[in-house]
């Protein structure tokens, strides 16, 4: 779902957009190298770069129609897969992005997977994190939550706990103001609010019962910065109208979604 939002919406009108309270809320490297897979013709290929758990662009495969009709803007011509050496991960990434294996977050399940992506030019993207333990959010004191629109959420078919304060998985972007409105993407199960408001949005899936948590995204926690914190890598927009535009119009965020919504864990 796409919300077009204009110059100086009021507060109030962005509280009764917000989907909070229904729709919405989303390692190990081995010695083997990760596996670069290209579509076209039925034939696999494999690239070694020459780093255990690195990977830079491989094979190539024709865009894919799995979003086409997520995100308004332009995506790459180019795409490569990228798998993990245990093949419990998979997802698709423009031919000019990277992906790097990295260490698994302290706690994580045994054989949980960490994976960095970064564009063509090495500015940071997204992280995929699986085995995560679970987390229990902190209290939010109602004046201390945060007015916040989902401007984009799209389902995605993903494993998945099911409880109270969850629903399906979606792709999902998402703004909350503060002294600016910053915008955060991910994966997750998890609503994010009541009343359109909340002290932080998590991009965090739950996972079924034994596999622990996962998160795809450029945040972990998206709250509302304070001037003096460091915003990077979520996005900080002066208006509205400027996180609709990055959203519907870039061709960033039309290839991050697509890269989120080809994610597929086995189990």
């Amino acid at each position: 779902m796409r919300m077009r939002l204009g110059t100086g919406v009021p507060v109030g009108l962005v509280a009764a957009l917000v989907l909070g309270t229904g729709v919405l809320a989303g390692c190990s490297g081995g010695p083997a190298a990760p596996q670069w897979t290209a579509d076209a013709g039925g034939t696999a290929t494999a690239q070694d770069s020459g780093s255990p758990g690195t990977a830079s662009p491989g094979s190539t495969s024709p865009g894919s129609t799995s979003t086409a009709t997520a995100s308004a803007g332009a995506t790459a011509a180019a795409w490569k897969t990228y798998t993990d050496p245990a093949k419990s991960v998979s997802f698709e990434l423009p031919q000019e992005w990277i992906a790097q294996s990295q260490t698994p977050a302290q706690g994580s399940l045994p054989g949980a997977v960490k994976v960095e992506v970064k564009d063509a030019a090495g500015h940071y993207l997204a992280t995929l994190q699986t085995g995560l333990p679970p987390r229990t959010p902190a209290s939010c004191a109602p004046d201390a939550a945060k007015s916040y629109i989902v401007v984009s959420s799209v389902p995605v078919d993903l494993p998945h706990a099911s409880g109270d304060g969850m629903i399906d998985p979606h792709v999902v972007y998402r703004v909350i103001q503060g002294y600016k409105y910053f915008g955060s993407y991910g994966i997750t199960n998890i609503v994010g609010g009541t009343g359109g408001k909340a002290c932080a949005l998590q991009n965090v899936v739950r996972g079924p019962e034994g596999k622990g948590d996962y998160s795809f995204g450029d945040l972990g926690e998206l709250t509302a910065f304070a001037p003096d914190q460091r915003v990077a890598p979520a996005k900080a927009f002066d208006t509205l109208a400027q996180a609709d535009a990055y959203v519907n119009e870039g061709s960033e965020f039309a290839n991050v979604q697509r890269m989120l919504m080809s994610l597929r864990i086995t189990q």
